[in-house]
């Protein structure tokens, strides 16, 4: 199918993302990553999901900078074993999302290893609305979604087009420092 003219759109469990990621020993250049699925799979409207969490302003703004829509969901801490843990579960906001806005696009590319949108995938696929499903990392994804397999993008080989580079600017302080 031509993508030329279709009018994709992508939503991106972004805990999901950014943790498998991170499991690979590597981070996710955000900026990068926008760009990437405008240029290659002509999506028009990227959804981004995730937990606000006060002091991370900058980084949301980055984000909206970027072109993302950031949507964000209430975060609960909690501590377990005497660590502190901050929890913002964005699944039901990203299915609640991808059906309001399911009359505005032909195709969909989910971003997630998480078996909790097997309904939302198993639905866009029977109505052949479903594009890709980006797993983050092969190693790790639920094995809910293993039937859908055909429409899989593994991220862990993309890690030279879409990594953070070697040096990284802080976004707030503007100072370079050497990546670990």
């Amino acid at each position: 199918m031509n993508t030329n003219r279709q009018k994709n759109y992508a939503f991106i469990d972004s805990q999901n993302l950014n943790l498998s990621i991170q499991e690979l020993g590597w981070n996710l250049d955000f900026g990068r990553f926008y760009v990437y699925l405008k240029d290659k799979y002509k999506i028009v409207k990227v959804f981004l999901f995730i937990g606000y969490v006060a002091g991370n302003e900058s980084l949301y703004t980055f984000l909206q900078e970027s072109g993302y829509i950031v949507i964000f969901k209430p975060t609960l801490e909690y501590k377990k074993e005497g660590k502190r843990y901050t929890k913002g579960n964005v699944d039901a906001e990203l299915v609640l999302h991808a059906m309001i806005e399911y009359p505005n696009y032909n195709k969909a590319i989910i971003v997630s290893g998480d078996g909790d949108f097997h309904c939302l995938i198993e639905y866009l696929s029977r109505q052949k609305k479903l594009l890709h499903i980006f797993i983050p990392n092969s190693n790790k994804y639920s094995a809910l979604l293993r039937k859908f397999r055909s429409y899989f993008v593994y991220m862990n080989s993309l890690k030279e087009k879409l990594g953070k580079p070697r040096e990284i600017r802080n976004y707030l302080t503007g100072q370079t420092k050497k990546r670990e």
